[in-house]
């Protein structure tokens, strides 16, 4: 869903739109595209397509965190209907003319989201004897209560809230409160307290969908050991920090943006334990298997970078810091000096690029822990992996570059350094679509294959988690 939503509605910016093809699609699907609406439609847009991303997460937490499995089914349910009700009926009010049932069942959608949330948060439930841990290489508390498992949990009630206040703005548009983009409100000194709320929500929950990728990838990877004693009580804080700073932007503007920047370094270095213990595991791995006991700086490197399903979430971690960590650290700490001197568009590209490309990095980790889990082998994971990595940093390096270049490209050669940023950009996420697009072919015509991998999948026994132990009395329901 999110694949036809991006090939579509992407020609309607960009280049696409610049060559025509725009009008062709609008008038194919007989689209309504009043230029007075525009900020709505984006919005609409957004929600669809991170709804959608929520409920993939949803998918990985619940398969790789001991839950129940009739929770596990109920939740996954709810937000599959939540999700395919926001993305289709939302779309539909905004491109397609305004019908307001469409609204409203949009706003079913989002509420059955909210509802899948509750559930998943009681089902993280922490404290429960059950979940308690018994290998003590993770990270726990003195009664044995798993750290990562709580990290989740807060994870869930952060996200909660925090939909919470965007939609208490929400619920007042048409009543003093009028659509906007927040990039557009970034040199008007006063803001509603609506309009700080809708800034907060849009940002912390992106922050969120990150974090939440980050802990998945700690899993898959079976983050333990010391790194992980380490990690997770500064993810629990980080969480519980940047919440607070979002949460009070509304009364507590001037402060709220340090508590944030404290918040967003604890988990910034939860990450980075994640990324230490990760590539040292992908070095010790491929060399056990390979049997060399000693092996210098080269051998060690080529380790590494031998599985590029396994080697890119924690490289794009890494390199998210050069394209968007980076970039907003500096963008605060010279923003009177450089960036307010800039044009107002200018300094509108630097902040919707922040906001993509880290989008964009989110997304292409979660393809990467996607083609592990539904196995993809040999030259074929390679082949992916590679065109991915590559593709996607080529795209979001030209993203940053565009946005940076009136700091190193005089004005007179901007147009050519814009078309070829542009064409590389292009190039790159022509390459991650594609390759994407092989992927959802493959596993379609999959399906209908008597003998296909979903058959395997379907009766393949769970893996159960290492870290738990089942106490008496407890049943394999409550182990699973």
């Amino acid at each position: 869903m999110i694949s036809l939503v991006t090939a579509i509605w992407g020609t309607l910016s960009g280049p696409l739109a610049e060559w025509g093809i725009k009008d062709v699609t609008v008038r194919l699907l007989g689209m309504k595209l009043n230029p007075v609406q525009r900020e709505g439609r984006i919005i609409m847009l957004y929600h669809a397509i991170a709804m959608a991303v929520m409920a993939i997460e949803v998918y990985f937490i619940t398969s790789i965190v001991q839950i129940k499995k009739h929770r596990q089914s109920i939740i996954n349910a709810t937000v599959t209907v939540g999700y395919l009700c926001t993305m289709i009926f939302g779309l539909g009010f905004a491109y397609f003319g305004y019908n307001w049932t469409f609204h409203g069942l949009f706003l079913f959608g989002l509420s059955l989201i909210f509802f899948s949330g509750i559930l998943l948060a009681e089902a993280l439930w922490p404290w429960r004897k059950e979940y308690r841990v018994s290998n003590l290489e993770y990270a726990h508390t003195k009664k044995g209560v798993d750290l990562e498992r709580v990290a989740f949990f807060a994870l869930t009630l952060s996200a909660l809230g925090s939909a919470m206040f965007g939609a208490v703005a929400g619920s007042y548009w048409g009543q003093g409160h009028q659509t906007f983009l927040a990039e557009n409100l970034i040199r008007i000194p006063y803001k509603t307290p609506f309009e700080l709320a809708v800034i907060g929500h849009l940002h912390i929950m992106l922050t969120l969908i990150a974090v939440a990728i980050t802990l998945v990838v700690g899993r898959w990877f079976d983050f333990k050991g010391v790194f992980h004693k380490i990690a997770m009580p500064l993810m629990i804080i980080g969480i519980i920090i940047i919440t607070i700073g979002v949460w009070i932007i509304v009364p507590y503007r001037p402060i709220a943006h340090t508590i944030i920047y404290v918040g967003s370094v604890f988990i910034m270095l939860a990450a980075l334990m994640l990324v230490i213990y990760g590539w040292k595991k992908l070095i010790h791995d491929r060399l056990t298997e390979q049997g060399i006991t000693k092996a210098g700086f080269w051998r060690s490197f080529k380790a590494l970078l031998h599985d590029p399903i396994k080697f890119g979430p924690l490289w794009q971690m890494v390199f998210m810091n050069f394209t968007v960590s980076g970039v907003g650290i500096f963008m605060a700490a010279k923003l009177d000096e450089i960036f307010r001197v800039w044009p107002l568009r200018e300094e509108r590209i630097v902040l919707t690029g922040h906001w993509h490309v880290l989008a964009g990095i989110i997304a292409t980790i979660i393809m990467m822990y996607y083609a592990d889990i539904v196995g993809l082998k040999g030259k074929i994971r390679k082949w992916f992996g590679w065109i991915l990595i590559i593709g996607s940093d080529i795209a979001f390096a030209s993203a940053t570059l565009f946005s940076l270049k009136r700091l190193f490209v005089k004005q007179y050669f901007q147009e050519p350094f814009t078309k070829w940023s542009m064409l590389f950009l292009e190039i790159g996420l022509a390459s991650v679509l594609i390759i994407l697009a092989m992927l959802l072919l493959w596993r379609l015509f999959d399906l209908f294959k008597k003998e296909g991998v979903w058959k395997k999948e379907l009766i393949s026994p769970k893996l159960e988690a290492s870290k738990t132990t089942v106490l008496p009395g407890v049943s394999e329901e409550g182990k699973q």
